[in-house]
């Protein structure tokens, strides 16, 4: 990851596809200050209930060491801080460190790469990422880094959008991607246009089976997924 001034020199308001690093960086650099609020809003309030369903399937105890990976401004590491779990958000987007720390001062922010993770191998008990892997530039690799970290038997968590279930609302849904998303955005959005990359790479995605493959190529056991809001999206589990 670049850091520095030169991370800053040029304002992004969207990546692309190919998803650079340096351009998905400060894409989510400009969106941090009000990041939260907007995918509230983008979501109808949705993205609460996926944060607990993630939780419940990490089922963090007590002491164990969890790594939240694209955690942007900490708003999905604080619950497993309250359930006794000593969480590491990590984010390579130094905006949403920032953000982050002026909210919630008492988490250890930590940037970090997420094909190049500043950690030492096996030290975490659970590693979870949540609508951050499709934002990867190699989600595989990616994938592997976390199993990396993990200790033997961890457990991983991906939390990402992926396809509906049923096929006439799958058809609203990308309608609602495309057209109404980026409007929703600009009302609410400090960089609206970094929402249509959100809708063109949601679209982009693999299905449920395509992420569970990836999740296996990368080296994880028993790959698992359980759709949520009819399929928008799937919560992937597997272990070390």
């Amino acid at each position: 990851m670049q850091r520095g001034a030169a991370a800053y020199a040029r304002p992004v308001a969207r990546a692309d596809l190919d998803k650079q690093p340096t351009d998905v960086q400060r894409m989510f650099d400009t969106v941090a200050k009000r990041y939260d609020l907007t995918n509230d809003v983008l979501s109808l309030g949705q993205d609460r209930r996926w944060r607990r369903e993630v939780i419940d399937a990490v089922a963090p105890r007590f002491g164990e060491r969890v790594l939240d990976l694209a955690a942007g401004t900490g708003t999905s590491s604080e619950p497993f801080e309250e359930r006794g779990a000593r969480v590491v958000p990590c984010d390579f987007s130094l905006g949403m460190l920032r953000v982050g720390k002026q909210a919630r001062p008492h988490l250890p922010f930590t940037a970090g790469d997420g094909t190049r993770l500043p950690f030492a191998d096996g030290v975490f008990d659970a590693v979870t990422i949540s609508f951050g892997l499709r934002n990867i530039v190699d989600p595989v690799a990616g994938l592997r880094e976390l199993l990396r970290v993990t200790k033997p038997g961890g457990r991983l968590v991906v939390c990402e959008f992926s396809h509906p279930t049923w096929t006439p609302f799958r058809t609203v849904y990308v309608e609602y991607l495309m057209r109404a998303l980026p409007p929703v955005a600009r009302a609410v959005s400090s960089a609206p246009d970094a929402y249509v990359y959100l809708a063109e790479s949601i679209r982009a995605w693999p299905d449920q089976r395509g992420l569970a493959d990836l999740v296996a190529e990368a080296g994880w056991q028993r790959p698992e997924w359980k759709n949520l809001s009819g399929g928008i999206v799937a919560l992937h589990r597997a272990r070390a």
